[in-house]
């Protein structure tokens, strides 16, 4: 029998998100509304994201091989709803737009991420 969080989570080829890793957030709603951060990893699968410096908690961790027992502060992941990407040109927070252009070498008809207030492309963000 399958479990709920695992009929919560979506199939792969379904799991795509308006933000990317590396963005730059505004947060919507919860404790730390108002705040902005760098997005350091998405779960598309589960529509969360793990933003810098937001929604942290306390952990308490026992000692383990090589590690010391403690109090350790956390960064818990968000419902993608929660956020809203900040555009890197007008630096406000936008919706998300896509166009269609020919992009490379080849000028094959790709993508890209379009501010929805002034228009121009989101800078995409090199994958570390």
């Amino acid at each position: 029998m399958a479990t709920v969080k695992d009929k919560e989570r979506k199939p792969l080829h379904l799991a795509k998100l308006h933000v990317h890793k590396g963005d730059t957030v505004l947060v919507l709603a919860g404790k730390d509304r108002g705040k902005r951060g760098k997005v350091l990893s998405t779960m598309p699968r589960d529509n969360k994201v793990i933003v810098e410096g937001v929604n942290m908690v306390k952990k308490h961790v026992r000692a383990g091989a090589g590690m010391q027992a403690g109090i350790i502060d956390k960064t818990m992941p968000l419902h993608v709803s929660n956020v809203m990407v900040v555009c890197t040109e007008c630096g406000q927070p936008t919706r998300i737009a896509h166009e269609r252009v020919p992009m490379g070498s080849d000028q094959k008809m790709r993508t890209r991420r379009v501010c929805k207030r002034c228009g121009k492309p989101i800078e995409e963000h090199t994958r570390d």
